[in-house]
């Protein structure tokens, strides 16, 4: 069992930067992906960001190309999101996610999530 665990959620203005964090305790294999989703009420959750936990390079989806950057710290097993030039319709609680299989794009192919952080981004 892998618990996520993050941090760094809050409310900020139009235009601002937030950064997220997710630990990850315990062993994590080098075959893992790790990275990011989001959901507003009423949607399925949206894939943010994402990257092979020791190769490749890390992959966005369209919403946030170009404003948010994710990453990873591998000594202190932890992922990143850096969010900057926030909207409003940025706006949703943030997952960090892991998936065992690659498939991390999808929900479906997530094998283990965190309990969320809540983004608020006013206009």
């Amino acid at each position: 069992q892998v618990q996520l665990v993050e941090s760094g959620g809050g409310l900020v203005q139009a235009g601002g930067s937030l950064r997220l964090s997710c630990l990850i305790p315990g062993r994590t294999s080098n075959s893992y992906y790790m990275g990011w989703f989001r959901q507003t009420p009423g949607t399925g959750r949206e894939f943010v960001a994402g990257f092979g936990w020791n190769f490749g390079s890390t992959y966005y989806g369209d919403s946030v190309k170009g404003r948010f950057a994710a990453s990873r710290d591998k000594a202190k097993s932890t992922v990143y999101l850096q969010m900057n030039s926030l909207k409003p319709e940025d706006t949703a609680v943030y997952y960090c996610a892991v998936s065992t299989n690659g498939r991390l794009q999808a929900p479906s192919g997530v094998d283990y999530w965190g309990k969320g952080t809540l983004v608020t981004v006013s206009s």
